[in-house]
């Protein structure tokens, strides 16, 4: 199987991301994460980037707030696909890492999910795997089928909460 790498443009953005790690743990993917900045360690980031495919990753999720080019510098060193996590904080409270994740050039995509989204994007992550992974299909579908479940039972307590 393919890894997954997940990268943070700050240790600031670890609570955040370690729930992409647990969810992407729960699925039984390997991952890494690392700290890489798009504009502080720009070689080094360019360079994971464009090493990732022969590194043995398949997906690559990128974490950043503010300016939150990360994902784009991944994006244009690599064509693995690339999630993007926009984050937040700031003067903007995330609303400028959203824009900055989502408004990519044509040809460049990033995947983007909500603001602090780790989970959907290790979700995502696990889907984009899933297409060549018959074991890790059914793992996710299995998923959906436990959060309906839950999602009846919580419908069982209110209607006997409700009717008395």
């Amino acid at each position: 199987m393919k890894k997954v790498a997940i990268i943070m443009g700050s240790d600031s953005d670890w609570p955040v991301v370690k729930a992409a790690c647990t969810q992407l743990a729960d699925f039984g993917i390997p991952y890494e994460a690392h700290i890489l900045s798009a504009h502080r360690t720009p070689v080094e980031a360019a360079e994971f980037a464009k090493n990732a495919r022969k590194n043995g990753f398949g997906v690559l999720i990128c974490a950043a707030g503010m300016a939150a080019h990360l994902a784009g510098a991944f994006a244009g060193n690599s064509t693995l696909p690339v999630i993007g996590i926009p984050m937040k904080g700031g003067a903007m409270d995330g609303l400028d890492a959203l824009l900055a994740t989502v408004q990519m050039p044509s040809g460049i995509p990033v995947a983007t999910v909500a603001l602090n989204g780790a989970k959907n994007a290790a979700v995502l992550a696990a889907q984009i795997l899933a297409v060549s992974d018959d074991e890790l299909a059914a793992k996710l579908d299995a998923e959906r089928v436990k959060m309906g479940q839950q999602i009846a039972e919580k419908e069982a307590k209110l209607q006997a909460e409700i009717n008395g």
